[in-house]
C-alpha cells in the first residue's frame, strides 16, 4: 500500500471551500503538506494565477468550483473535486469532462489523506486515478446514485472506459520507446 503521508509531505496544496470548518479539517488532515486555503472564487482564482501548486482540492458549490477547475487544468494543476451538495452523476461527469483527476464526496473527508495519496501517486505514475477512485468508492457511488446509475449515460461511460484503456496502452508504449527515454518526455 502507498504511504500517503510521504507522497503528500511537502506538497503545495490549494484547498478551496466556502465552509471554514471544512478548510480547517483539510489542513488538519493534510498536516504533512503545505496547504493554502481560499474561501471564495476570487481569492482562489488569484492564488491559482499567482502560485504554483502540486494539487488543488475544490468544492463544487459555493465557490464556483467547476469554473476554478478550468483554471487549474489550464495551469496543469492536478485537481480533485470535493463536494457534499453536488454528489450526483451529472457533477461527476462534468468533473471528468473538465479534467479533474478525481471527485470525492465530503462524507469521505476522514479518508482524505489516504485517498489523495493514492490518487496523486497514481496520477504521477501515469495510472488512471479515476479507475482507482471507482475501485475505492464504487460501492459508495452505487449506493448513493442507485443501481445501474451509469446505464443512464452508457455512451459517456463506455467512451470513458475506452479512452482509459487506449491512453494506458499509449503510455506503456511511450515508456518503452528507446527514442524517448531519457529526454524528459
Amino acid at each position: 500500500m502507498t504511504d500517503s503521508s510521504s507522497i503528500l509531505s511537502g506538497k503545495r496544496i490549494l484547498a478551496v471551500d466556502d465552509e471554514i470548518d471544512i478548510l480547517e479539517t483539510i489542513e488538519d488532515i493534510l498536516d504533512s503538506a503545505a496547504v493554502d486555503t481560499a474561501g471564495d472564487y476570487e481569492t482562489a482564482s488569484r492564488k491559482i494565477k499567482d502560485k504554483r501548486y502540486d494539487l488543488a482540492i475544490l468544492d463544487i458549490m459555493g465557490v464556483d468550483g467547476l469554473k476554478l477547475l478550468e483554471e487549474t487544468v489550464d495551469r496543469g494543476i492536478p485537481t480533485v473535486m470535493l463536494t457534499a451538495h453536488a454528489v450526483n452523476p451529472e457533477a461527476l461527469m462534468e468533473s471528468i469532462q473538465k479534467g479533474a483527476i478525481s471527485y470525492l464526496p465530503k462524507e469521505k473527508l476522514a479518508e482524505l489523506d489516504e485517498l489523495l495519496g493514492l490518487l496523486l501517486d497514481a496520477h504521477q505514475k501515469g495510472d488512471p486515478p479515476w479507475k482507482l477512485l471507482f475501485e475505492k468508492l464504487g460501492d459508495f457511488f452505487d449506493e448513493r446514485f442507485g443501481d445501474g446509475w451509469q446505464d443512464k449515460e452508457s455512451k459517456f461511460w463506455n467512451e470513458f472506459s475506452r479512452i482509459f484503456q487506449v491512453s494506458k496502452g499509449i503510455q506503456e508504449r511511450l515508456l518503452r520507446d528507446k527514442n524517448l527515454l531519457g529526454k524528459g518526455i
